[in-house]
């Protein structure tokens, strides 16, 4: 297994996995998210594989799309409120429902963590919905621990 940037190469598996954790996230919660879906197009894709700013990371046995990570730099700079800061957002990571089990989720998060870490990043974050207790338990395996808690009210 490889872990590196994405390319547009990694496109047809990346959309694969978007939809798998798109109905994770519709199973527990078909209030707010839509049925089988992406959150991007095959373009808008191509043009985020573009953007050092929203970096995404594929792990890769050959040309098989195992999981991915979708990052982003999020910085702040001379706030009042906030020290200067610079973090990696996770914005959403996936293993392949044929590929867990197999530690690439861990490798997967590894790999993020230390470019952040050469990227200078102060910390890195990332939102966990309720209706998926299996990602916190990872990302709390992982070291990662409760930073903030949203909260709603139904109406």
């Amino acid at each position: 297994m490889e872990i590196r940037r994405a390319q547009n190469g990694d496109i047809k598996g990346i959309l694969e996995l978007l939809v798998q954790v798109n109905m994770v996230h519709h199973i527990g919660r078909p209030d707010l998210f839509k049925g089988p879906t992406t959150k991007y197009s095959e373009e808008e894709l191509k043009l985020l594989l573009l953007d050092d700013t929203k970096p995404v990371f594929v792990a890769v046995d050959g040309e098989k799309v195992l999981g991915h990570a979708f990052c982003v730099f999020q910085e702040h700079k001379g706030e009042r409120l906030l020290e200067d800061c610079k973090t990696l957002y996770i914005d959403d990571i996936c293993v392949d429902e044929n590929s867990r089990g197999l530690h690439v989720g861990k490798e997967l998060y590894q790999f993020v963590e230390n470019f952040a870490k050469k990227e200078k990043c102060h910390n890195i974050t990332l939102n966990v919905w309720e209706c998926n207790p299996g990602a916190r338990a990872f990302y709390e395996a992982m070291g990662m621990g409760v930073q903030k808690t949203g909260m709603e009210k139904i109406l």
